[in-house]
């Protein structure tokens, strides 16, 4: 009698995966690690029947348990590693957490330490969280054109002082969490430096807003209106002819007031002046991406588990089959998770690319973190939307951990820059400051539609057809006209980032692909890679037949090889996104992943 051996169904390995996704520099895991242990804490676990005073009260509480994880809150402010981990974490479980966190370490205690003063200031205070950091650039009347600010930092060269104003209501510092909730705030607030009525730029200045009794002299907060997402206290803020001492004014680089009230700047303009001034606002951009990257693959966690836990009527009489057995339902999530994959690695890319600049490389460096941005925070809140849906009625209750994910990222793609105002932005720039994609071969039809070669070269060929109409258009735009003729350019240039973002995460998907030695696992990663890359060119399939990218026969292909895609993948999505690694202490919190 013989005993038939059968061959184990080939498996993935889910802990390289794992690795390979946190692989962020050279310590990854481990910073990766941290925050990952810190918000599987049952203080980040949903409390139902919070008002919204308490919600914002225990935002503070939870960032105050964050401080303890760091051990040195100034250098933790000058990492963009860590604080981009920071909120790839915090941001699924607590939007309000991760917004308020991001302004104390980035905004106001990153621009602090990068004050060059002598002696340095003292930050104990800041550092320990017995005083709240906050930051104040924008205004009601001055959202995306911050530059053209107007509150005024007046010096009074009789008592070397500022005087700190809001001239018109227009002028109040607009949606910073300057209430009295999280105990006394200091702020950084941008204001236009003038001296002997002459105006010298717009500067950042040290500005204490409360203590223990309240807000102080010649500062007025009120509150605004709850707003969608998860709460945080945000108020308009007004300034009354506020004294500030010399030593309130940052300075660096940008500029330098001397004792006798003129100023020394290595920066040519007013408006780079402040640029340079703000320009904490880059690795703000990293971290709204990153509060992305974690609600994508959070979002996706919980929905893929659901659809295996969730059983319902089959097509034979009495049959009961999990959600995720329905190619309608488990192809959307597909589609997604290779997004997330693509998100992922693309934001690690440009961490890497922002980190290690020369300061040649800058500009191109800040354009990717830039494009990165708002092409991760669009796709976060779509995937978290489509989690949502894919989890019906559950979904809409606030304790399973998806309902207000989509409206913490309309948050992310309002602040750092508003996404579409950022690629109009990088779009300007790359129509001539950007090298024209090379033009690709004619595509011969014999390319397998799975081929990453013939589909990178596709997104090529899209790309620099947008790039060409976008130079064309806006040469023929009324040459006296700039706004005319940038309207006349915009549609095309802002195609062209769009395709330039997706050809970029494609490239981060297929590099991280390299690394994965395990057979069965690269194979898998490299369909999942395909995925996103057929969906990306099937959506542009008639300009791409248009510009001979693809052929005919090609484009009649693709939906039975995204077919075929989605079949072989279907098995391995569970593994796909448990590899996210989200907290199990999160998922088991989750009453509809319980049964309950």
């Amino acid at each position: 009698m013989t005993t038939e051996t059968r061959t184990p169904h080939p498996v993935l390995d889910q802990a390289t995966i794992t690795s390979l996704l946190f692989r962020d520099g050279s310590d990854g895991n481990k910073i990766h690690g941290r925050w990952r242990k810190a918000v599987s804490n049952d203080l980040f676990r949903y409390r139902p029947g919070l008002g919204t005073q308490q919600r914002w009260q225990l935002a503070y509480e939870r960032l105050r348990a964050l401080n303890d994880e760091v051990s040195s809150p100034e250098e933790f402010a000058g990492d963009p590693r860590g604080l981009a981990a920071l909120h790839e974490w915090t941001c699924p479980v607590d939007g309000a957490t991760v917004t308020v966190a991001g302004i104390h370490y980035n905004l106001f205690l990153g621009s602090v330490v990068d004050d060059k003063v002598s002696p340095p200031r003292e930050l104990t205070e800041f550092t320990s969280m017995t005083r709240m950091g906050t930051f104040l650039c924008t205004e009601r009347a001055h959202g995306n054109d911050v530059p053209a600010l107007e509150t005024v930092a007046r010096y009074d060269r009789e008592n070397d002082e500022f005087v700190l104003h809001t001239p018109h209501p227009g002028a109040q510092k607009y949606m910073p969490n300057t209430s009295s909730s999280g105990g006394p705030k200091t702020a950084v607030v941008a204001a236009r430096l003038v001296v002997d009525d002459k105006y010298l730029g717009a500067f950042l200045f040290l500005t204490p807003l409360s203590d223990e009794y309240g807000t102080l002299p010649g500062i007025t907060v009120t509150q605004l209106p709850e707003r969608i997402g998860t709460s945080v206290d945000h108020c308009a803020t007004n300034f009354d002819q506020v004294r500030l001492p010399r030593s309130a004014l940052i300075q660096g680089a940008h500029g330098q007031l001397l004792p006798d009230g003129s100023l020394v700047s290595s920066v040519g303009s007013p408006r780079k002046r402040f640029i340079h001034a703000i320009s904490r606002v880059t690795a703000g951009k990293l971290c709204m991406s990153a509060s992305g990257l974690g609600v994508a693959r959070t979002a996706l966690a919980v929905a893929v588990r659901y659809s295996y836990t969730r059983h319902i009527s089959g097509p034979v009489a009495g049959q009961r089959v999990p959600l995720a057995a329905h190619r309608s339902h488990h192809s959307r999530l597909l589609d997604h998770t290779a997004t997330a994959y693509a998100m992922t690695f693309l934001h690690r890319a440009a961490t890497e690319r922002w980190v290690t600049h020369t300061p040649e490389g800058r500009a191109d460096a800040e354009r990717l973190v830039a494009v990165t941005k708002g092409w991760v925070t669009w796709q976060a809140r779509e995937i978290a939307t489509e989690s949502r849906e894919r989890c019906g009625a559950r979904g809409l209750f606030l304790v399973n951990g998806l309902a207000d994910l989509a409206g913490n990222m309309d948050g992310a793609i309002t602040a750092e820059g508003d996404n579409l105002a950022i690629w109009c932005k990088a779009g300007a720039e790359m129509i001539f400051g950007h090298e024209l994609a090379p033009e690709p071969v004619p595509a011969t039809g014999d390319e397998p539609l799975t081929d990453p070669g013939l589909l990178r070269r596709a997104l090529t060929a899209a790309e620099r057809y947008w790039h060409l109409a976008a130079r064309r258009d806006l040469r023929g735009g009324d040459g006296g006209d700039a706004l005319g003729r940038w309207n006349n350019a915009s549609d095309a240039a802002l195609n062209l980032v769009e395709v330039y973002a997706v050809g970029q995460a494609a490239d981060a998907l297929l590099a991280a692909c390299a690394h994965v030695s395990d057979p069965i696992t690269r194979a898998v990663l490299e369909d999942l890679g395909a995925l996103f890359l057929l969906r990306q060119v099937s959506a542009r399939s008639g300009l791409l037949l248009a510009e001979q990218a693809l052929t005919a026969d090609q484009v009649r292909a693709i939906p039975a090889t995204l077919n075929t895609l989605t079949t072989r993948l279907a098995p391995h999505l569970s593994t796909l996104t448990q590899a996210f690694d989200v907290p199990e202490e999160h998922l088991a919190s989750l009453p509809m992943l319980s049964g309950v």
